[in-house]
């Protein structure tokens, strides 16, 4: 979960990016690098990778610090997607403040997208998280190919329940990738102020948090 350091001044938040394996993880975190202004990113790492696939995690850190001196410090991971990596999977996913679940568009891995789904929320029982309350923004990757779930599909099969809003992306085109942190964001940040008293000690709006960490 987050951490404030009294001392330092820093909020350090971590969110994690969840799904099957190749749904986009990674070219999520590619994306957002190249897009983030250089003043707010640090450089991406890409760790223990084989075949295109991690199995480990990638790291982007992300961060600036508000007018009031207080360092927003976001740290952004992935998941590695393969069955077998269940274990760093709960790794990664442990105190993670909120998830970006991304799926695969294409009609034939429905079931895997559900398998991949159910298995976050198994594992944020496992690490201590309530998933019921854990931010969580789903994305449907992967737009720009052929034989995809329509979005009235996708809308009847994920967007019955409103605490999980749905974003249509393609990574590799930059679409879709910053409106989903964007809006992760926006829902991790009440626990935020109910925690750390943001608006109150630190004059940081929601609105000023989330502007402040995409750049705009």
């Amino acid at each position: 979960m987050a951490e404030l350091d009294e001392r330092t001044g820093r909020l350090t938040l971590k969110l994690v990016y969840y799904g099957p394996a190749m749904s986009g993880k990674t070219t999520n975190l590619g994306a957002l690098h190249e897009l983030v202004a250089p003043e707010l990113k640090g450089d991406m790492m890409v760790l223990e990778t084989r075949n295109d696939r991690t199995l480990f995690f990638d790291l982007f850190p992300m961060g600036f610090a508000t007018s009031g001196g207080l360092l927003i410090q976001l740290k952004l991971y992935t998941v590695p997607g393969q069955v077998e990596h269940d274990s760093t999977r709960k790794a990664v996913l442990s105190r993670a403040d909120g998830v970006a679940f991304i799926a695969d568009s294409r009609s034939n891995q429905s079931y895997t997208n559900l398998e991949s789904f159910e298995n976050l929320a198994a594992n944020a029982g496992r690490v201590g998280l309530d998933f019921d309350k854990l931010p969580l923004v789903v994305q449907f990757n992967k737009r720009d190919l052929p034989n995809i779930l329509s979005e009235d599909e996708v809308q009847q099969r994920w967007q019955n329940t409103p605490w999980w809003p749905v974003v249509f992306a393609s990574a590799l085109q930059h679409q879709g990738v910053m409106e989903t942190l964007d809006l992760l964001l926006q829902r991790v940040y009440p626990a935020l102020d109910e925690e750390f008293s943001l608006v109150k000690t630190h004059q940081l709006s929601r609105e000023a948090f989330v502007s402040g960490l995409l750049g705009q």
